[in-house]
């Protein structure tokens, strides 16, 4: 009998297949949580103050009196925007500016590529927070992401570039140029669609990079102070200093969902890198 396509494809390709189950629990998590959990008890003061966990709290509360499941039910979708936002807007920009720098070359490619080369030497987390610390306006959860996206177009950039500098010499782009199809119409026809899987694969690294670089900014207490995001609660629990008090269910909760994300997050980059590297996909 005939396995269907989801199921042939989950034993082909494990890695992706268990990296999906992982991220679509913990992207799941929020909204099918707020259906059983209050969310308004994830503000201050909503709740007694460090309850340990039980049967009314089942994670217990912290020392500003906001229900810890509830705030985990809040965060993690918040903690998730900001990663997948900085993730689409700095490969967004790669994208472009890969493209670019690779097919056309010339001055174009000097500048992007020199830009792109003298920004990585500059430490992030640095420069993040010097940018962090600069607005003068509350932050807010889009503020956070497009912070974290102002560093997340210069690895993709460099990448895409490389792909793009390969492929541009290949037969059926000579073909296609021949043939009279214009620059934009090569890359949207021959080109890009080649490099989907790889441009998958680094969506998901963009977005682990995101989430990595929004949760050290945030524990830092430079992120939304009044939004429950997995890094500042992470804050809020050193602030408080839950490690020294023995609160646990304060800290290790956002602690394992970070741990989820990035475990989901680095097996489906490592399907994705399998499915566009033609040798691995062969060997498996």
């Amino acid at each position: 009998m005939t396995r269907p396509p989801v199921l042939a494809t989950a034993r082909r390709h494990p890695q992706l297949a268990a990296g999906l189950a992982i991220v679509v629990l913990v992207v799941a998590f929020g909204p099918v949580g707020s259906l059983f959990v209050d969310t308004d008890l994830a503000r201050v003061g909503s709740a007694p103050s460090d309850r340990t966990p039980s049967v009314e709290h089942l994670l217990g509360t912290d020392a500003a009196g906001r229900d810890l499941l509830a705030v985990m039910v809040a965060g993690t979708p918040l903690t998730l925007r900001i990663g997948f936002v900085a993730g689409a807007v700095g490969l967004g920009i790669g994208i472009v500016l890969g493209f670019m720098a690779g097919y056309f070359g010339g001055l174009v490619d000097t500048l992007i590529k020199g830009a792109a080369d003298v920004l990585l030497t500059i430490p992030g987390l640095l420069f993040l927070v010097v940018l962090a610390t600069s607005l003068r306006t509350a932050v807010t959860v889009d503020m956070m992401a497009l912070v974290v996206a102002s560093l997340a177009w210069m690895l993709p950039t460099r990448t895409i570039r490389a792909q793009v500098l390969s492929m541009r010499e290949r037969g059926y782009v000579q073909v296609a140029r021949f043939s009279g199809m214009s620059d934009l119409e090569i890359i949207a026809r021959e080109m890009l669609p080649n490099l989907l899987p790889y441009l998958a694969a680094s969506f998901v690294s963009a977005v682990g990079a995101a989430v990595l670089a929004s949760v050290g900014l945030e524990a830092l207490g430079l992120g939304p102070q009044n939004e429950p995001t997995l890094g500042m609660t992470i804050y809020w629990a050193l602030y408080y200093t839950s490690l020294l008090r023995g609160i646990w269910w304060w800290w290790a909760p956002p602690m394992i969902m970070i741990v989820l994300i990035f475990v989901g997050l680095f097996l489906i980059s490592m399907g994705l890198d399998r499915i566009a590297n033609p040798r691995l996909w062969r060997a498996s």
